[in-house]
């Protein structure tokens, strides 16, 4: 059984890494990664409740793998901390 790929950083450090978890922070930071976007952009594209998404970007901030600009709405952006993802060459 393959086992499903997850962003290098959806995996946190402060906290027990679950399946569910792992799959939302994949998705968060995968549609963060194409643009940054604020949350409710976000929970738009990845179809997930606006407060899992605010709960997960705050986990992630927490870590430093995220940031987010002051001014309303919030924007968040990738900081550049953390594992890249290793892309195939083909």
């Amino acid at each position: 059984m393959p086992k499903e790929p997850y962003h290098p950083n959806a995996y946190l450090s402060t906290i027990k890494n679950i399946k569910r978890g792992l799959k939302a922070r994949t998705q968060i930071l995968s549609t963060l990664e194409k643009n940054s976007a604020n949350a409710k952009g976000v929970a738009n594209e990845t179809g997930m409740h606006y407060n899992v998404i605010l709960h997960h970007l705050k986990l992630l901030q927490k870590e430093g793998i995220v940031e987010c600009k002051s001014g309303r709405p919030h924007v968040w952006m990738l900081t550049g901390v953390g594992q890249k993802r290793l892309v195939n060459p083909t």
